[in-house]
């Protein structure tokens, strides 16, 4: 079993749990790659044996490793994407963080993790991506996002004017703080907190949710995925904010962005009686009444 290891440089993974993580995969005599920068950080700090490679780029893990694994939260976990790209390397997240609807792994469940790694009787669940069709690189080599894109004004209290057509054809100038353009997985994100639908995935649908939206009967509206939408965008600053998962670029407001699905899925390592339901559930207390 060869093994990727993903993690932000913080005090929750340096506890007894990571430490915990290597041993197991020792145990399996797991071929462990870590990313440089985190190697760096844990390896005067834990307890590490075993020869251990490190990875800096997308090249040094397609074709080398089995699965990745993020360490942290949903936000470590985007960030996996510019090492795995569309090498259809699963990942596990594992939860240090704190909700985590991706790394929906409890630091109790290490150990039942690894366990199902070597024996592989986990589930593969695709996740759609959006891309950026159009500026071409606006987000470098990864131009794509799992969870949403966001419009957002800058530099200006004033809301911004967004002009959203779907395959070329007028929906609606949305005078707004901002825009979300999200998948099915970013419907637990972002687009959840500005009162945008819970969407199941696999659903092959895209949610486009309006942020602070000026009109009250402006709702957040449900598409199919084999959509294009196009965004063009004015207001009183000449610069607005693109925001893709969780890198930012600021755009000139004569630039129109063109949003798709793209053309391959992320897959994510579910575990015995791991699903959506579940988590939703869980994560936001759904059926919790204080009066029991």
């Amino acid at each position: 079993m060869k093994v990727a290891i993903y993690a932000r440089c913080t005090n929750d993974n340096v506890s007894e749990h990571i430490q915990f993580l290597f041993q197991k995969l020792n145990e399996y005599k797991t071929e462990i790659f870590v990313h440089e920068t985190f190697y760096k950080f844990i390896k005067q700090k834990l307890q590490i044996s075993g020869l251990i490679k490190t990875f800096n780029s997308h090249s040094d893990l397609k074709g080398n490793v089995d699965y990745l694994l993020s360490l942290g939260g949903d936000g470590t976990f985007l960030e996996t994407l510019s090492y795995v790209r569309d090498s259809n390397i699963p990942i596990l997240g594992i939860n240090t963080g704190r909700l985590g609807f991706l790394a929906n792994v409890a630091k109790t469940e290490i150990g039942i993790a690894i366990e199902t790694l070597n024996q592989k009787t986990f589930k593969l669940e695709q996740r759609a991506l959006l891309a950026v069709a159009q500026p071409k690189n606006l987000f470098g080599e990864v131009n794509y996002g799992l969870n949403e894109l966001t419009i957002l004004k800058k530099d200006s209290s004033a809301m911004v004017t967004i002009h959203a057509y779907i395959n070329d054809e007028y929906l609606n100038s949305y005078f707004a703080d901002g825009l979300i353009i999200a998948t099915p997985t970013g419907s637990t994100a972002y687009s959840l907190s500005c009162g945008g639908p819970l969407v199941m995935p696999g659903s092959q649908n895209f949610v486009i949710t309006p942020i602070a939206p000026h009109n009250l009967n402006v709702r957040p509206l449900v598409i199919s995925d084999n959509n294009k939408i196009t965004l063009k965008v004015e207001g009183r600053s000449p610069h607005y904010l693109a925001s893709l998962d969780s890198r930012t670029e600021t755009i000139d407001s004569s630039i129109e962005i063109t949003v798709q699905k793209a053309d391959f899925y992320i897959n994510l390592i579910k575990l015995e009686n791991q699903n959506f339901f579940n988590t939703i559930r869980n994560k936001l207390l759904w059926g919790l009444d204080k009066r029991n």
